[in-house]
């Protein structure tokens, strides 16, 4: 019998733990979030506009990040459901910006953001680039994402951007092509076997850095957000399959 390649049998464990993701769990815990009276507003998420109207949850996630007309910036879905608490529920939102991942409010803007993902699972990524600031956050995040610097001199594209790359046993998703890498863009917000964790794509952008050595950017930041549209309009054509299941 032939001998499996690490990559099949990567595939193969996760296929295992498929049918038991952990994520399941924050999902059910960000949809109730989405409906539960909070805050000091006590009031639900409900009417929370992502960019298909107030309370349209469904395909709203693969057409982040997007410009809002309310805030007049571009928005990525954790900085967008940031937005909704402070104006809907009453939450203070730069005191949750500036939360360390994995607590207090953080863990429910990741628990939202993963059952957000999950309405949308199975759709094809489509980000728009009809508005200036979409534009401009492209080529931004495009400039970012060849950026070298740090100790290491590392950009995402030192390992993103080339086939047939790896770290260890795991396969590195090419991410500088339309329609890129369904399996890393795509993939996110996703549970990480590893550290028993949920990370939302801005967790997973925050770790990149500290792996480059580079400064950690800030939670919602253009850097982060630009990055993320760069990423996903690349994705265009992809099947979105967050919340996914990572090593």
């Amino acid at each position: 019998m032939a001998q499996k390649t690490a990559s099949q049998g990567i595939d193969e464990y996760r296929a295992m733990l498929a049918d038991g993701n952990p994520a399941e769990l924050f999902e059910a815990k960000g949809e109730d979030l989405w409906k539960k009276v909070r805050g000091p507003k006590n009031a639900s998420l409900e009417k929370c506009d992502l960019g298909k109207g107030p309370g349209v949850s469904k395909g709203a996630f693969v057409e982040l990040p997007r410009f809002f007309a309310d805030t007049q910036r571009v928005q990525d879905l954790e900085s967008r459901l940031v937005t909704c608490m402070e104006a809907l529920q009453g939450f203070d939102g730069a005191e949750i910006t500036k939360t360390p991942f994995g607590r207090g409010e953080q863990i429910n803007v990741t628990a939202l953001a993963t059952w957000i993902a999950s309405e949308s699972k199975g759709q094809r990524f489509n980000l728009s680039q009809n508005h200036q600031q979409e534009k401009t956050f492209y080529e931004v995040g495009k400039r970012l994402f060849y950026q070298r610097g740090g100790t290491h001199d590392f950009s995402c594209a030192s390992c993103h951007a080339e086939e047939g790359k790896r770290i260890r046993l795991q396969d590195l998703p090419l991410l500088s092509k339309s329609p890129g890498d369904g399996v890393g863009f795509a993939a996110w917000p996703a549970y990480r076997v590893s550290n028993g964790q949920m990370w939302g794509m801005q967790l997973r952008l925050n770790d990149c850095y500290r792996q480059q050595r580079f400064p950690y950017p800030g939670f919602g930041s253009d850097a982060t957000i630009a990055l993320s549209t760069y990423l996903g309009v690349n994705a265009k054509g992809a099947v979105s399959v967050a919340p996914a299941l990572k090593r």
